[in-house]
């Protein structure tokens, strides 16, 4: 019926609470681990992983061609995952990638830091100092993940349709929260209209796919919007030569579509390094 998606700070019980809400409605979670592993599977190198997940990249690191790599993997597996309806997504900006589809539910949990500081002491054992270290790195981290990758700040409570303080409410009244809030705002056919939308993303996502990683087109920044049968590419490039021959790929390899190019050529343009 829907697909949930979830920001939250360290020690607001995001992941408990995901867990309560999939199994009260049936629903599939994706959590860290089964994003990660998605990621890597479809071909992002795990020695790169940690530059790029779910952290503020490096600034040598937001400047290389590893940078968009991890993102169109990592809208991949967010669409995949989202395709199969009916589940809940945690992190990595799923709720951006997600923003605009109907059937579509954002939350963030948030918590006092006194509050958190408290659970992380008590799971942990942590003192004080340790727990407060370990939430500003994580909050700092996680800002500027969605910063860098997305350009939102993930602290914006107009991003979501829930806001909910975790120190305030207990599992299972949040659980009884989320779903009701799915019954009543999530009909038949916003669910219809959401599925049809997150599998045009996802064929888009896939012509990304294929001409950077199978035909390796020099084309940055490249993205495919879908209207109807016509599928629209964007990007930058540094010659004509290369649009045209993206193109002709795009074209025999999606021959049910008709491709149209919105990529800019800018003749200084060099892409950047590895």
């Amino acid at each position: 019926m829907a697909i949930l998606t979830v920001s939250r700070q360290i020690a607001s019980l995001g992941d408990e609470i995901c867990k309560a809400v999939a199994e009260r409605l049936g629903y599939t979670f994706f959590g860290r681990k089964d994003v990660e592993k998605r990621i890597i599977q479809l071909g992002f190198p795990m020695e790169k992983f940690k530059k790029f997940d779910e952290r503020k990249p490096s600034f040598f690191a937001s400047l290389s061609k590893g940078r968009d790599e991890y993102l169109d993997y990592l809208q991949t597996a967010i669409l995949e995952f989202a395709s199969k309806n009916n589940c809940i997504l945690i992190g990595r900006g799923s709720f951006i990638i997600l923003k605009d589809i109907p059937n579509h539910l954002s939350c963030r949990f948030i918590s006092d830091n006194t509050v958190r500081m408290n659970r992380l002491k008590r799971e942990f054992g942590f003192d004080d100092k340790a727990a407060m270290k370990r939430i500003n790195e994580s909050d700092s981290n996680r800002a500027g993940f969605h910063k860098s990758f997305f350009n939102f700040d993930i602290r914006d409570p107009s991003l979501y349709h829930f806001v909910i303080n975790t120190g305030l409410f207990d599992i299972d009244t949040v659980t009884n929260m989320i779903c009701a809030g799915i019954e009543k705002i999530v009909s038949a056919e916003r669910e219809k209209e959401g599925m049809d939308a997150v599998n045009e993303l996802l064929i888009g996502q896939r012509i990304v796919n294929m001409l950077v990683f199978d035909y390796k087109m020099n084309i940055n920044f490249l993205r495919a919007t879908i209207d109807g049968k016509t599928i629209t590419l964007h990007g930058l490039a540094e010659s004509s030569a290369v649009v045209e021959r993206a193109l002709i790929i795009a074209s025999c390899e999606i021959p049910e579509y008709k491709v149209e190019s919105a990529i800019n050529v800018v003749q200084d343009f060099k892409a950047y390094g590895q």
